[in-house]
């Protein structure tokens, strides 16, 4: 058995695919299913490891935020780069939450914010907590000094 994460594009899972596995390092496309056409009907990546398929579906089926892919990162520069690379064209959403270009909802986090976030003391976790509601991008200091400061 295998687990893999299935995404309804309309129109653009090769162009999205491409962008994906250019942001994400250790990721590439592994197949893409053509059309007579040539176009591309289903596009399959690894993500770092994690088994995505994308399909030109049509219309019908917007992506929603009930559904996002989460990118927890080590640096503050990794949050950066990626923020900054995923809502071009896009848009930002609240606590690490945002809308790429193609519609696709995704997360990008600290990898210490579940420490932060679920730690031993529960008034520093909440100043940690009440922190990143304030945010859109995450800034890992601003949440590390609100937790060691509480």
């Amino acid at each position: 058995m295998s687990v893999n994460t299935f995404l309804w594009f309309e129109s653009e899972a090769e162009q999205a695919a491409r962008r994906y596995v250019e942001l994400v390092p250790d990721s590439r496309i592994v197949d893409i299913a053509r059309h007579p056409d040539g176009s591309a009907f289903i596009v399959t990546i690894d993500l770092d490891g994690q088994a995505i398929t994308l399909m030109n579906g049509g219309p019908g089926h917007s992506l929603t935020d009930a559904v996002s892919i989460q990118l927890v990162v080590d640096t503050q520069e990794e949050v950066d780069r990626l923020w900054d690379a995923l809502t071009e064209g896009g848009e930002p959403g609240n606590c690490g939450w945002l809308t790429d270009r193609f519609g696709l909802s995704w997360q990008v986090v600290p990898a210490g914010l579940p420490e932060l976030m679920m730690g031993d003391d529960p008034v520093k976790s909440a100043a940690a907590g009440a922190a990143l509601r304030t945010m859109s991008k995450l800034d890992i200091k601003v949440l590390r000094d609100a937790y060691d400061n509480a």
